[in-house]
């Protein structure tokens, strides 16, 4: 196991050795059973099942868990003081925040995978296109990265958890919700075309509508890499 795959593993060992983990994988699988016993009202209803607003709602409800998840990775090393002496230790920056990527993003699709009993119960209440499903979970999983990437960035430019959580969810609601607005704004034309790119919420739609576009890899890839990258920037300038 290399140096990343053990302080994951500590890190993990160190999350899970806390009640607050727990009581955040109750909260999110309430939340999903709601959603689920709403869906299940519109199947026998409409007699089709279909899972796009299933997948929504755990959209928009991991979407303000882990920023409340990632706030302390950097911005607590910061308030106690303890960074400057993490990055004393013969652990390489990237390597740092590989642990913290991974870590976290672990622990988001283990409460994705607490839902599919979920899509089980979904499925056997009518015809589901499985083929959708599973890219719809792997899109839930790319938006996840990106969201953990986004909340290590912001813990690494502030000084407290509470600032980076909201520093966290405003650049979110860019991404989710800002950049669509200004593209139906803008209506045609190559800033408009710019602002649907950039919008995470219309890359997530086209895999969860089972489309599995390399544009849509390409772009949640690029975002990761972004905010890891500027995240390492932020990091290594606390050295000086």
């Amino acid at each position: 196991m290399g140096t990343v795959g053990i302080l994951v593993e500590k890190e993990l060992r160190n999350h899970f050795s806390s009640w607050s983990i727990y009581i955040g994988y109750i909260l999110f699988f309430c939340i999903c059973g709601f959603q689920t016993w709403l869906s299940s009202n519109n199947i026998f209803y409409l007699g089709q099942a279909s899972l796009m607003p299933f997948f929504v709602i755990i959209n928009w409800t991991q979407f303000i868990l882990i920023p409340a998840l990632t706030m302390k990775t950097i911005a607590d090393e910061k308030k106690s003081g303890t960074i400057e002496l993490l990055l004393t230790k013969p652990i390489k920056t990237w390597e740092l925040i590989c642990e913290k990527f991974f870590s976290n993003l672990i622990i988001t699709v283990i409460a994705l995978v607490l839902t599919i009993p979920y899509y089980i119960t979904i499925a056997t209440l009518g015809n589901i296109d499985h083929g959708a499903a599973i890219l719809g979970y792997i899109g839930l999983i790319e938006m996840a990265a990106c969201y953990v990437s986004i909340g290590i960035f912001s813990s690494a430019l502030c000084r407290t958890p509470v600032t980076a959580f909201f520093l966290s969810l405003g650049i979110g609601l860019c991404f989710q919700v800002f950049f669509g607005m200004l593209a139906n704004q803008i209506g045609t034309g190559f800033m408009a075309g710019l602002f649907t790119y950039l919008s995470m919420e219309e890359h997530f739609d086209s895999i969860s509508r089972g489309i599995l576009d390399t544009r849509d890899i390409i772009y949640f890839s690029s975002v990761i890499t972004i905010f890891l990258a500027s995240s390492k920037f932020f990091i290594c300038k606390s050295r000086f």
